[in-house]
């Protein structure tokens, strides 16, 4: 039986994992969510690890699932504490020496609709945090939802601190024995391009696929559950195919 660890993106808080929670509690394994402190301009890298490790009692069984931003934080615990697998669902990815902030000067890692639609929508508060109106995070984030449904996630979003996208990451290139992408196949965030490209080359990463918006914990958990349970825990690194990149 593995625990799996379940880490949030930006904007969200552990909330958001409340679907797929009991999915994979009625599989066997062992589940929980982690709250990152991401409201708070104080908290760093080190900050967002200290919270992961809070939750992992035995990294060796310990299957580590990062969503979008956390992407950039999960490698440096599973390289610092060694994880039975790391999953990383329609995320952002590390460079060593390079900040988030850097990597976006010289790619286009977003979703084509995240720069030419939502970008010029996204707010910032007195303390420069970033957050959405709720209609366009539900368009953004939650667009196969049923409107309710939609409504409902978008409205517990938060302000999301700028601290770790602007740091060197503390990553050093260390990779889990086992490590899968989940490129998200109706992403509006995050290109799926991108992320299977850069996982292949950074982590030797195996490509899954869902068809999905950003969001599959809110939009498909049972699905997402089947995907995450699906994982032996190594396998041979995979090429991205034409369908993993579109």
């Amino acid at each position: 039986m593995s625990t799996f660890v379940l880490v949030h993106g930006a904007w969200h808080g552990a909330w958001c994992w409340d679907r797929v929670l009991p999915e994979l509690r009625a599989r066997g394994h062992g589940a929980v969510a982690v709250e990152l402190p991401s409201d708070d301009p104080a908290a760093d890298s080190e900050a967002y690890l200290r919270a992961i490790d809070a939750h992992v009692a035995d990294p060796g069984s310990t299957v580590l699932v990062a969503h979008s931003m956390a992407g950039l934080i999960a490698p440096v615990y599973a390289e610092r504490r060694p994880v039975r697998e790391l999953v990383l669902l329609a995320c952002l990815l590390p460079l060593p020496g390079a900040s988030w902030r850097d990597q976006l000067a010289g790619s286009r890692p977003m979703a084509e609709d995240f720069y030419t639609t939502f970008l010029p929508r996204q707010r910032k508060d007195e303390r420069g945090r970033s957050h959405w109106a709720p209609e366009t995070a539900a368009e953004l984030f939650y667009h196969d939802c049923p409107p309710e449904e939609a409504a409902e996630a978008a409205a517990r979003l938060r302000p999301q601190a700028a601290t770790v996208l602007g740091e060197t990451t503390p990553w050093e290139g260390g990779v889990p024995s086992s490590t899968r992408y989940v490129v998200c196949e109706e992403d509006r965030a995050v290109s799926g391009g991108w992320g299977a490209r850069t996982a292949v080359d950074r982590f030797g990463a195996r490509v899954d696929h869902l068809r999905s918006s950003h969001s599959p914990f809110w939009s498909r958990p049972a699905a997402l559950a089947e995907l995450l349970t699906a994982g032996d825990g190594g396998g041979e690194p995979r090429t991205p195919t034409q369908e993993s990149i579109r």
